[in-house]
């Protein structure tokens, strides 16, 4: 990789995003980083790295054009806006190819290829559209976030109780820290990285009963796990003010968890960035720090 060669991360704003650009500052001059955001008066602190800042919005091209403009390596964080994400992603796409960007990373979902999670559709056609373009690409194919129970902490201490439907499932899962510094492994690497596709997930899993019983340890307040029967998941999500779609597919994501669709074991995460991935415990231990 060459010493003057620009990196631009999307999404810069959001939480993975943001921790993306502070693992490329732990290996790279402030000045080659480029964070993108389609709202840059949020990138404010990273400017004040030293980080160039540009607006890019995946609805309007011309934004997009410009933020790419005079990238070696980028990397397309994958859109939260379900319904929208595919044709987001192939407009980033096309924005990178047309700025002869020579590498474009894109975290999509473990084992994206077989997933029984319905939240993987749209990244298996985002990697279609990967592979149809004739970018340089690699895939960051990520677990679940650790953070992403964090919110179900406050209830399950209240009530001693914390819902699912992931049955049995064991999940890899690994905190974004682990995910941001793969990135940037990959971003920075000096290996050809054209086509690689990377399994990254936690080095050791749980399941929600485990979660419930961690909890239980690090708070030393009782916590159990209760399995419900999809439906009857997805209607207490709904009940607790979540929309009724982003419901039923979080309750979908439990059920896919249980068939292992959120399970590896292969530590490529660990190796990518040269350190274990966080534990639950360190993850619970730091959420209720707050």
């Amino acid at each position: 990789m060459s010493q003057t060669s620009r990196i631009l991360v999307t999404a810069a704003s959001g939480a993975l995003g943001r921790l993306v650009v502070a693992a490329l500052l732990e290996r790279v001059d402030p000045s080659r980083v480029v964070a993108a955001a389609r709202n840059p008066d949020k990138l404010a602190d990273l400017a004040a790295w030293g980080v160039e800042v540009r607006a890019a919005d995946h609805e309007q091209p011309d934004t997009l054009a410009t933020a790419f403009a005079g990238i070696d390596r980028a990397l397309l964080i994958s859109s939260n806006e379900f319904g929208r994400r595919l044709p987001q992603h192939t407009n980033v796409i096309q924005a990178a190819k047309a700025a002869g960007v020579g590498l474009l990373a894109y975290t999509s979902i473990l084992h994206g290829d077989r997933s029984p999670l319905a939240l993987a559709t749209d990244h298996v056609d985002t990697e279609a559209a990967l592979r149809d373009s004739g970018v340089p690409f690699a895939v960051l194919r990520n677990s679940w976030y650790l953070e992403n129970y964090n919110g179900a902490i406050p209830v399950a201490l209240e009530h001693g109780l914390v819902f699912g439907s992931a049955g049995e499932g064991r999940i890899a899962a690994a905190a974004r820290a682990d995910y941001a510094a793969a990135a940037a492994a990959v971003l920075t690497s000096d290996e050809d990285q054209n086509g690689k596709i990377y399994e990254l997930a936690g080095d050791s899993a749980f399941t929600m009963a485990d979660w419930a019983a961690t909890l239980a340890t690090v708070s030393g307040k009782p916590v159990a796990y209760r399995d419900l029967p999809q439906a009857d998941y997805a209607a207490l999500l709904a009940q607790h003010g979540l929309p009724e779609a982003f419901a039923g597919l979080l309750a979908d994501s439990d059920v896919g968890a249980s068939k292992g669709g959120l399970f590896d074991d292969s530590k490529t995460l660990s190796r990518l960035i040269g350190r274990p991935t966080t534990t639950l415990t360190a993850a619970l231990t730091a959420a209720l720090a707050g």
